[in-house]
């Protein structure tokens, strides 16, 4: 028997094949556009920093404050109130520097205290270290440095966020020179094995290992000016608290050569390290004598209130005071409260 085929059919497997070999043509074509639409995009961002990153640490600091050597790195602080008053020693967190702490430096230099903010590297101004030494045990040594260098027996400590690690690894290696503490939405990762742990993608990891992707991404993000408003404004509470002031304020330390490189070392460690420290380890809160104080925005997304709840489990004699409506950053947020609070606190530990 013969059977008769059309010659359509016979040239459809054919006509399918090439409308597929077309799409996947098209498809790739997309995908490399978007590949290469990315790559200049980033490469902009990198032009971009290099321009903008011209100055030296020494030229682009504030004549509002001064260096002095802690250890290994030049640190720059600022102070106000008289010098014989308790000194009061502030710690900023990740991305800040010393001048957030402004409002409450004068609401308690009127009070009669010394205050004291230091710039914690790679942020603000300080001199950044060839090491990348940045966990939280040389951080700590750096703080402790800050006091020996200003002559300063005892001091109350008062650590915000990513700080909030160096503030008490610092309290834990020299607790004879802490009056009292005082801890303020802190990032501690406490783990059960006295381990701190960062990263845990292994992929982003990867990708963050190459210099130049890692600085193109840094960049067009971290230490991009266009950028800084929206970071702010995923920490605190109400977005309107994100005005010209701080936003000005946090994108100041931009301008110095290589932040962004120097970004990008600090932020590798900062996904790769698993650091042992003291402050990671649950049993060593249990060692802390001083009056504690913690403060805490019921808002906060980026360090819940769970966390202070649990911090107050570790050290049950410390004090904790939740700020309604406050999201990360309470001395931006709502600097009143806060200023009250840690004035009510110090008053009552006056030495």
């Amino acid at each position: 028997m013969f059977t008769i085929t059309n010659q359509a059919e016979i040239q459809a497997p054919h006509t399918t094949g090439r409308r597929v070999r077309r799409v996947l043509k098209g498809l790739l074509y997309s995908i490399a556009a978007i590949i290469l639409l990315i790559v200049a995009t980033l490469i902009v961002f990198n032009w971009q920093a290099s321009l903008r990153e011209t100055k030296t640490r020494l030229e682009a600091a504030p004549q509002t404050g001064r260096f002095v050597r802690a250890g290994d790195v030049e640190l720059f602080i600022q102070e106000m109130g008289p010098a014989s008053g308790p000194t009061v020693l502030f710690i900023h967190g990740t991305g800040a520097w010393s001048e957030i702490w402004r409002e409450t430096m004068v609401a308690l230099a009127e009070a009669g205290f010394h205050s004291v903010a230091v710039d914690i590297p790679p942020f603000g101004f300080s001199e950044r270290p060839d090491n990348f030494a940045y966990g939280r045990h040389d951080q700590a040594k750096r703080i402790i440095a800050v006091l020996d260098a200003l002559n300063i027996p005892r001091v109350t400590l008062v650590g915000h966020s990513g700080g909030g690690g160096p503030t008490v690894e610092a309290t834990l290696l020299a607790p004879d020179r802490v009056q009292a503490l005082v801890l303020v939405d802190v990032a501690l990762g406490l783990e059960s094995n006295g381990q701190q742990q960062n990263g845990q993608s292994p992929i982003l990891n990867g990708l963050f290992a190459v210099r130049p992707l890692r600085n193109a991404v840094i960049a067009a993000t971290l230490t991009n000016p266009l950028f800084t408003k929206q970071l702010l404004q995923l920490m605190i509470a109400d977005p309107a608290d994100a005005t010209e002031s701080p936003v000005k304020m946090l994108q100041q330390p931009l301008v110095i050569k290589d932040s962004t490189d120097t970004m990008g070392d600090w932020l590798l460690d900062f996904l790769t390290a698993h650091e042992t420290s003291l402050s990671s380890d649950p049993a060593s809160y249990q060692t802390l004598k001083m009056p504690i104080l913690l403060i805490w925005g019921d808002s906060d997304t980026l360090t819940p209130l769970a966390q202070g709840e649990h911090l107050k489990g570790l050290i049950p004699e410390a004090e904790l005071v939740v700020l309604k409506q406050v999201g990360h950053i309470p001395h931006i947020e709502d600097v009143k409260p806060f200023n009250e609070a840690l004035l009510k606190f110090l008053s009552e530990h006056r030495s």
